[in-house]
């Protein structure tokens, strides 16, 4: 990473540990996150990443290390200023309007007067809400309380934005709008850190990407730094075969693949190998029904470094 002073990086974790009795949720864990970046923090279930972002919050106080926000200790009013905190789990009044959530919020974080009002308004526009700024809460759909939940964390606009599973149970029109709401942080200048159970929103979103597990950060990059670092240039083919046919597994064997059932999956540096699999299978008297190219993705890297599917 270049060089940036502590006082002004926005996220430095230094050699975190924490133990609960007999268990490491983490395990040396150290972290620096560069000023208007979106860092995607992604992890099996248990690997330590609830505990890392609780550490982050000041909920969970680290064995040994140290984690500062802008050079300030997270326990710090001047850390707690800076970080805004957008839970997974839905916090808001369903009995309350929105307006009324947001100035209550913005209550919270010690706002008041004009200050508050000209938040409440930047909060209206930038989730999408204004039109249903006096309706109550609990007539909102799943998307548009996951969209005030955003506002209501964020309301006093922070330097540093952590983001936990902001689209969990939303449908796809309500997910692009939160796309959208994320990009235009990131526009004003703000730090982000993103978890996500979703690649997809990762490969979007994030600039750089941090794989936990274990309680350590087991791969830290761009998505195209950690590919390449995992699998070079190389893609994966996938051949179906007719599923009467002989066991696949010698032939696939002798194309240094692998089979399952009635396909078998190799790996090709170009493209243009595949004519010679696709010769080989002619040759051999075996009937293709289907063969597709895919290549690595941040996906693919979680995968083989964990050996999880990101939900499991």
């Amino acid at each position: 990473m270049c060089a940036v002073s502590v006082t002004s990086t926005p996220l430095f974790i230094d050699a975190v540990r924490k133990r609960f009795g007999a268990v490491t949720a983490l395990d040396g864990v150290s972290l620096e996150i560069l000023p208007g970046t979106c860092f995607g923090l992604l992890g099996p279930n248990g690997a330590g990443k609830s505990t890392l972002v609780r550490s982050i919050m000041g909920r969970v106080r680290p064995d040994f290390g140290s984690i500062r926000i802008f050079g300030h200790p997270v326990s710090s009013a001047a850390a707690r200023a800076d970080l805004g905190w957008v839970p997974q789990e839905l916090a808001v009044y369903p009995l309350l309007s929105c307006r009324e959530n947001l100035h209550a919020f913005g209550r919270y974080q010690g706002l008041s007067g004009e200050a508050l009002d000209n938040a409440i308004a930047w909060c209206l526009e930038w989730a999408a809400l204004a039109d249903r700024a006096r309706s109550l809460v609990k007539t909102f759909s799943g998307g548009m309380k996951r969209r005030l939940n955003m506002a209501a964390g964020l309301i006093h606009r922070p330097r540093l934005v952590l983001l936990d599973e902001p689209t969990v149970g939303v449908d796809p029109q309500s997910r692009n709008r939160i796309f959208e709401m994320v990009e235009a942080l990131r526009a004003k200048g703000a730090t982000i850190i993103y978890t996500t159970h979703y690649m997809e929103e990762a490969e979007r979103l994030c600039d750089t990407v941090g794989i936990i597990d274990h309680g350590q950060i087991i791969a830290l990059g761009s998505k195209e730094a950690l590919v390449a670092q995992a699998f070079g240039s190389r893609s994966s083919v996938t051949m179906h075969f007719d599923r009467h046919q002989a066991d696949l597994s010698a032939w696939a064997a002798a194309h240094n693949g692998t089979s399952q059932d009635s396909a078998v999956h190799c790996t090709v540096e170009k493209p243009s190998e595949i004519a010679a699999l696709l010769d080989a299978a002619s040759r051999d008297g075996l009937e293709i029904l289907d063969v597709t190219l895919q290549r690595p993705n941040l996906e693919s890297v979680f995968l083989q470094l964990t050996g999880k599917k990101l939900r499991s």
